[in-house]
């Protein structure tokens, strides 16, 4: 398949990494040469050095016969024109832009991204992303990392393993035994900041970082035989009240479990806004790492503090101000994924990365085949992938023993008939199951071939 890249920023470049790594060609443009210059050099792709809105740009990049254009620039209006431009000049067949302008993203004005209008086949926007990773941060507070698969009947849950764990030091083969009713599986572990797929005599240690993947109505079972106990959050502080905090505290404001919120925001101007926009969240205007103020948002009272401002080291502080003084949950947003490791000997429970969200979500509809879902795993390390078995795929009409997967690949768990079940060696996958598959991105090429992707899906 051949792509085009627009914007070559973590987004831009994690996205090509993906794709060139599973033997795509791919070109990335970029108006900033030396982010173009290290695609090239860190990556298997080409690179054009120009603005992606530019019909010659576009024509020297070869949309004449690309079959999707991906415009992830910082502009919005650049990310729109260049999808009109794909459309209209090189009649590009697929058409994804990522768009951060709330005003853009309004139901009412869903007709404007229609063939004959602006034709963008699919609107991204990192806020509604962060959003609903922030709410399920929220639902599971003792989880580090989550997201739901297989039409929400199953759930990834990233917990820390801690010294009172009741399973520590117990091979995972054991845990099948043990517990023979649990719908759950380890899926990944990371061990000294080294992430894998364990395998059935691997045990769990204090520190690790492990991916559980269980039923939902399994959730709270699981929770507590790994030690961790189930918190309600009914009381939020937000620490940055522009798009994103703005987005969350109206996601909050829709939730049928009433969460009450405040907001703290240090720009007046975007204070203001927000008040105006909010109708049951109280805005504060000031500083997020001022003592006093949070005093005055009850933050010793809060169940959870989400920081979510433009500045990660913003974030960060902020977190460590508002468990000092009494949150027992801190959860911010961090765009350097380098920064990731402080937040554990800060005592930060979780964390969003908004490009791994946006990366995420592009992922998701640029998978060939029937792969349904894609959510990107650490720093691009691994995938937990979603798809759907076709009549023809080497998986169908299999047992789990039978199918050569790779070492870095585990079988998480099955959508049979519309029930999620626990896959054991002895699971036949049969046509139309859906299945959730643990993969170390290295192997996701292969997992790809299992499935059978085929281009004629486009």
């Amino acid at each position: 398949m051949k792509v085009i890249i627009c914007g070559a920023g973590q987004v831009g470049w994690q996205i090509a990494r993906h794709l060139a790594n599973e033997d795509n060609d791919v070109t990335v443009v970029d108006n900033n040469a030396e982010l173009v210059r290290r695609a090239t050099e860190t990556l298997d792709v080409q690179g054009i050095a120009g603005f992606a809105s530019y019909p010659d740009i576009l024509d020297r990049a070869g949309a004449n016969d690309a079959d999707m254009i991906i415009a992830a620039t910082h502009s919005d209006e650049v990310n729109m024109v260049t999808c009109q431009v794909a459309h209209s000049v090189f009649a590009v067949p697929r058409k994804i832009a990522r768009l951060r302008s709330q005003s853009y993203l309004d139901a009412i004005y869903a007709d404007l991204y229609r063939r004959d209008h602006l034709p963008i086949d699919v609107v991204i926007s990192p806020e509604k992303e962060v959003a609903a990773a922030a709410l399920q941060r929220l639902s599971s507070p003792s989880a580090f990392d989550t997201e739901f698969f297989l039409d929400n009947k199953a759930q990834l849950l990233g917990i820390t393993i801690d010294d009172d764990c009741p399973v520590v030091n117990t091979p995972l083969r054991q845990l099948t035994d043990l517990f023979s009713t649990l719908r759950a599986l380890v899926v990944g572990i990371r061990r000294d900041g080294v992430l894998f797929a364990p395998e059935a005599g691997d045990q769990l240690f204090p520190g690790d970082a492990c991916y559980l993947f269980t039923d939902v109505a399994d959730v709270a079972r699981t929770m507590e035989i790994f030690g961790k106990t189930a918190r309600k959050q009914e009381r939020v502080v937000l620490i940055g009240g522009g798009n994103v905090g703005l987005t969350v505290a109206k996601a909050l404001e829709d939730q049928p479990d009433r969460i009450r919120a405040k907001v703290i925001e240090k720009n007046r101007k975007c204070a203001e806004h927000a008040a105006d926009i909010l109708e049951k969240t109280i805005v504060l205007h000031g500083d997020g790492l001022d003592r006093n103020l949070l005093r005055e948002a009850n933050i010793d009272r809060a169940d959870a503090v989400l920081c979510v401002t433009d500045d990660d080291k913003t974030n960060i502080l902020a977190a460590v101000r508002a468990k000092a003084n009494g949150c027992p949950m801190a959860i911010c947003l961090i765009n350097d994924p380098t920064l990731v490791p402080l937040l554990k000997p800060l005592d930060i429970d979780a964390y969003i990365n908004p490009r791994a969200t946006t990366v995420s979500s592009i992922l998701r509809h640029i998978r060939q085949g029937l792969v349904r879902g894609v959510y990107s795993i650490g720093d691009a390390e691994a995938e937990m992938i979603e798809a759907q078995v076709l009549s023809t795929s080497q998986l169908a009409g299999k047992r789990i023993r039978d199918v050569d997967f790779p070492e870095g690949v585990l079988v998480a768990g099955l959508l049979k008939q519309g029930k999620m079940i626990r896959p054991t060696g002895s699971t036949r996958v049969d046509e139309g199951d859906v299945i959730a598959l643990f993969s170390m991105t290295g192997d996701v090429p292969e997992v790809e071939r299992l499935l059978q992707v085929s281009v004629d899906f486009f």
